[in-house]
């Protein structure tokens, strides 16, 4: 039997473009030793895209129980066990499918986080820093930049445990690691 290792109710971990955050985030979950359920938001509308979810599937490697959820992450949220472990990568991919349906992005905090809340299981989110950068040169991705940012404000505000990773290496800037 694999030595678990808790983690909170919920746990986010942020960071840049390539910055490592998936597989810190991928590790966590599998340390647990519980069943992990991989919710995937991502869409590939090109091949580039594709190509990136592919390599993540392949780095992550077997063991995973994957749902694709672009839109509705309250559903299969609600289906998971609570001794099994959700990775959800990821927020900003969440948030910017929800930008191209036109919803209201000032809701979309209030309805993660109420998934999240209701889900059974214990759930890592991964999600994108993307405050840091240069401010963008039109009103849509400003408005995305906003909204990313109250959403990774309102889930660091609930998560018992957020991570920063820079260049691969985890800071914690809330709780401790398991």
């Amino acid at each position: 039997m694999v030595a678990q290792k808790p983690l909170q109710k919920l746990t986010l971990v942020l960071g840049g473009a390539a910055s490592g955050k998936s597989a810190f985030a991928e590790a966590l979950v599998t340390g647990t030793g519980r069943r992990r359920v991989y919710l995937a938001t991502a869409q590939a509308f090109d091949a580039e895209m594709a190509d990136k979810i592919e390599a993540h599937r392949t780095a992550r490697g077997t063991g995973w129980h994957t749902v694709e959820a672009p839109q509705d992450i309250a559903a299969p949220l609600s289906r998971v066990s609570p001794q099994d472990i959700v990775l959800l990568d990821c927020a900003t991919l969440w948030l910017s499918n929800r930008l191209l349906v036109d919803a209201d992005l000032s809701a979309s905090p209030a309805k993660m986080l109420a998934a999240l809340a209701a889900c059974p299981a214990p759930v890592v989110v991964v999600s994108n820093e993307v405050g840091q950068g240069i401010v963008p040169e039109h009103a849509m991705g400003r408005t995305f930049r906003n909204a990313q940012g109250r959403l990774n404000q309102a889930l660091a505000t609930e998560a018992g445990l957020v991570v920063q990773v820079i260049a691969g290496l985890p800071l914690v800037l809330k709780g401790a690691l398991p």
